[in-house]
């Protein structure tokens, strides 16, 4: 709202500016904790979020098919914390994984919640993952075999989303139930962490990943060209993966003689044994519409007793 001020109101602003004290405008000093590692720069945990906002993405298509159900993966938080901090923000008791990162030394953290791992094996056994009651206990051997496809899933995509700036083997090195148990870091080592919500039918849960800053920091250039270098086209790889994707689907063809326009008039006037005019000529190729557009010239045959159509040309233009 745009209005003027007043001299009386004016003045009141200075009024309180001259009886407040100097020294209040004086930013205070922050201690610094010595033992805390460095910060990883902000420009290179917004790669770290592009990177994995591009594996939540593969990872709701790979588990929608694994699963046989509609899966939605959102990228929740990217964020460096010490590993103790990492830790305490895990639920107990939980589904816990230590990584391996070849060729690079030390290990990645992979967290699933207990409210997505059980309707989860409830799907994998067979059942519709929609039970209402809530689990909270640990995981048993058992369903931790059970549950090997679905870490053998995750950890493909995860590899994937790395290809295009280093190849990492992940492998499960060791599994565990209590955040407090899994002592593969030092309570203060810094950790990358990344949260990922999933949502399955009814069910909703968190997976969070934590990696070592220090191996993030190592691929600081790696990152720095993976990102300034623009690709024109796409690689083999990536046009035989959409095709793979792509293969399955199906295709509506729709061959015509196309003639004139006939008023709603006259079409409500036929009978039976009337004739239309298409006003097409016999050489005149026909067109072929797929899904609707226009793709391709040619004439109507036959293979046996079925009606066939030979393709002459690609249509030149399309609608």
């Amino acid at each position: 709202m745009d209005r003027a001020l007043s001299q009386d109101e004016i003045d009141s602003v200075f009024r309180n500016l001259r009886g407040r004290n100097p020294d209040d405008a004086v930013k205070k000093a922050i201690p610094y904790d010595f033992r805390r590692p460095d910060r990883i720069a902000k420009d290179q945990l917004r790669a770290i979020h592009l990177l994995h906002d591009n594996f939540a993405r593969n990872l709701a298509s790979s588990l929608s098919a694994y699963l046989r159900a509609y899966v939605m993966v959102n990228l929740v938080s990217v964020e460096q914390l010490s590993f103790a901090e990492f830790s305490q923000c895990l639920p107990s008791p939980t589904c816990l994984v230590s990584l391996g990162m070849m060729p690079y030394e030390g290990n990645a953290v992979l967290e699933i919640n207990s409210s997505l791992v059980f309707p989860i094996l409830e799907m994998l056994l067979g059942g519709t993952g929609k039970s209402s009651a809530k689990m909270n206990r640990e995981v048993t051997e058992i369903e931790q075999v059970v549950l090997d496809g679905l870490y053998r899933i995750m950890l493909h995509d995860l590899k994937q989303a790395w290809q295009n700036v280093t190849p990492i083997d992940f492998t499960i090195e060791a599994r565990e139930t209590e955040p407090q148990l899994l002592q593969i870091m030092a309570p203060n080592e810094a950790v990358v962490t990344i949260g990922l919500e999933v949502r399955i039918a009814e069910n909703s849960g968190m997976i969070n990943i934590g990696m070592p800053s220090i191996i993030i920091k190592m691929l600081r250039q790696k990152f720095d060209q993976q990102w300034s270098v623009r690709r024109s086209e796409s690689t083999e790889n990536e046009q035989a993966r959409i095709l793979r994707l792509v293969k399955s689907s199906s295709l509506h063809l729709d061959v015509r003689l196309e003639g004139e326009a006939l008023p709603v008039e006259d079409m409500l006037r036929l009978e039976v044994d009337d004739v239309l005019q298409l006003d097409h000529p016999v050489g005149k190729p026909l067109m072929c519409r797929v899904n609707g557009k226009l793709k391709y010239k040619g004439c109507v045959a036959s293979n046996g007793r079925n009606r066939a159509f030979v393709i002459e040309e690609l249509a030149k233009t399309s609608e």
